[in-house]
């Protein structure tokens, strides 16, 4: 809602203000309480690592190396405190709880910034982690002179209308930019939009607040490493704007063996086979997957098996391996990093591996989430030497080979 009166205030005062000196007092809100899936990876985008540094966390450090910005809102959902804490760790913020949509977090950080006297506000997507130090100091300048400021890029793309998947209509890109954020604005200013907004409008971002309440708002350069992150091939094409070191390999070697004890069938990569005896174990006693997962935990250099599921821990008691190898798999998305291949040797005189290979393949790429062509099971026999050689059990061995981002950051 547009307030005639606040807007005549506000003019005359900005002509005043248009001589003052530089900002020198700030405020940031960084709004992070999207749930952000359509990137995939598991975690909202904003808690996936860019490179080896959280998305958040990277645009905390920032928005904290620019002297002129104090109080920092942080605006979460409240299940995300616990990923707030880590990214934040020895950053000075403030965490508040968001709202259901990005006009209502904007809100709670509005609310939590009002406590302090600040000449100035900026509202940042924690999502847009390329923020460097050249677009905080074009927006603080032309603030001086403005009630708001953008970053923004000019639109190079034709641009055409489409309804129902169908090119209606040419767009005039003439002028036309793609705006970023931070968004910057006079503290007093923004707030007065604000109050004057309707409480059922839903804008797309601040400067569409302040717009409708009459501001002026500044277009600066913006810059093509404030990408939004939205898909998971954003993340990369980011990091390699961004200059992120690329990855690395890392390779991991598992080992475990188990004896034949009473039974009917062994489990060997997630596949039931049928057999004289059972494998004798804590859990399903799946020999192949648990020196896979020993050999992911290794290329992390997180431990083993062992440490991350204890066996005096009952709750494991005859748990099925793909908790297992999931959860490997898991600890390597986590760091930010791609399974490259794996490679398990089974050493058995019986049961036959051939005939089960391919579904064997077949199950561990879609446990751990890759391509059939990154899997190889095979199998060996010990030509009857030792305890496998005697029909006494099977032991496997297995290589992991995955990529780990190596900016150090």
């Amino acid at each position: 809602m547009h307030c005639p009166f606040a807007s005549a205030l506000w003019q005359g005062y900005t002509t005043i203000m248009s001589r003052i000196a530089p900002i020198i007092s700030a405020g940031a809100v960084v709004v992070a309480a999207g749930k952000g899936t359509r990137a995939g990876g598991g975690l909202a985008k904003q808690w996936r690592l860019l490179g080896s540094v959280c998305v958040l966390r990277r645009s905390l450090l920032a928005l904290r190396a620019d002297r002129r910005i104090g109080p920092i809102i942080v605006v979460i959902r409240a299940e995300d405190r616990a990923l707030f804490d880590e990214a934040a760790r020895d950053i000075s913020t403030i965490p508040v709880i968001g709202g259901a949509e990005r006009v209502d977090s904007v809100k709670a950080g509005l609310n939590a910034l009002s406590h302090f006297d600040l000449q100035a506000i900026l509202i940042h997507d924690a999502a847009r982690p390329g923020l460097y130090q050249p677009v905080l100091d074009r927006l603080f300048e032309a603030l001086e002179t403005h009630e708001g400021a953008v970053p923004a890029l000019a639109v190079t793309d034709a641009l055409k209308r489409v309804t129902n998947g169908v090119l209606i209509s040419e767009i005039d890109r003439e002028g036309a930019v793609a705006v970023q954020t931070p968004q910057a604005f006079r503290a007093e200013r923004l707030r007065v939009a604000y109050a004057a907004l309707s409480p059922d409008a839903a804008p797309v971002d601040d400067t569409a607040v302040m717009l409708g309440d009459g501001g002026t708002i500044a277009s600066v350069e913006g810059d093509a490493r404030l990408l939004k992150l939205t898909r998971n091939e954003d993340f990369s094409a980011l990091e390699a704007l961004m200059g992120l070191s690329p990855n690395v390999p890392r390779v991991g070697f598992g080992v475990d063996a188990h004896r034949f004890g009473s039974g009917d069938s062994v489990t060997l990569c997630g596949i039931r086979i049928s057999h004289s005896a059972s494998l004798a174990a804590h859990s399903d006693g799946d020999v192949a997957w648990h020196a896979l997962a020993d050999a992911l935990y290794g290329a992390l250099a997180e431990g083993d098996i062992g440490q991350h599921f204890p066996p005096s821990d009952p709750q494991w008691k005859g748990a099925a391996s793909l908790v297992f190898l999931s959860h490997a798999a898991d600890r390597v998305r986590a760091r930010g990093g791609k399974i490259a291949n794996v490679d398990v040797t089974l050493i058995c005189e019986a049961p036959r591996i051939g005939p089960h290979r391919d579904a064997m393949r077949a199950e561990t790429a879609r446990i751990l989430g890759i391509d059939l062509s990154a899997v190889a099971v095979k199998a060996t026999t010990t030509e009857k030497m030792g305890f496998t050689g005697r029909g006494e059990g099977i032991a496997a061995q297995a290589v992991a080979t995955i990529m780990l981002p190596a900016d150090p950051n």
